[in-house]
């Protein structure tokens, strides 16, 4: 792949801080009450359900755009999920994403447009095969 753009983040765990190259993210990190922490800062999953509900949104706008689909009251929300990993040991994520669609994508017309967002978002490919994502419509 020729790289278009290049994001890049350093962080030093789960309780310090996330920072990027070009210092728009400067964030401080910390463990969710949930997995035994103070709750204070952000955290991976946060970031993650953050960029997946991005990207999700931008793709659904690219496929939208090419079909002629209005789009503009739709809204993307990502839930990840981080647990136990059964199988292979350690922690595993899994994703539903949300669709609030409006009333002229209720129905076939909407999972049409979901399912070829979900091929198409880089997100969604990086993640097939890899992790539980599933789709809910809203």
């Amino acid at each position: 792949m020729n790289a278009l753009y290049t994001a890049v983040a350093t962080a030093n765990g789960r309780e310090g801080r996330a920072v990027s190259s070009d210092g728009q993210i400067d964030l401080p990190l910390g463990l969710p009450k949930a997995l035994g922490g103070s709750g204070q800062g952000t955290n991976p999953e946060q970031l993650f359900a953050a960029g997946y509900a991005a990207c999700f949104a931008s793709a659904m706008n690219s496929i939208a755009r090419q079909d002629k689909i209005d789009v503009k009251d739709v809204s993307i929300t990502a839930e990840v999920g981080i647990g136990k990993d059964e199988t292979e040991g350690g922690f595993g994520l899994a994703v539903v994403l949300r669709a609030e669609l409006p009333d002229h994508l209720q129905g076939e017309p909407g999972r049409e447009l979901l399912e070829k967002t979900h091929a198409y978002c880089p997100y969604s490919k990086a993640t097939r095969g890899n992790i539980d994502v599933r789709i809910v419509v809203e």
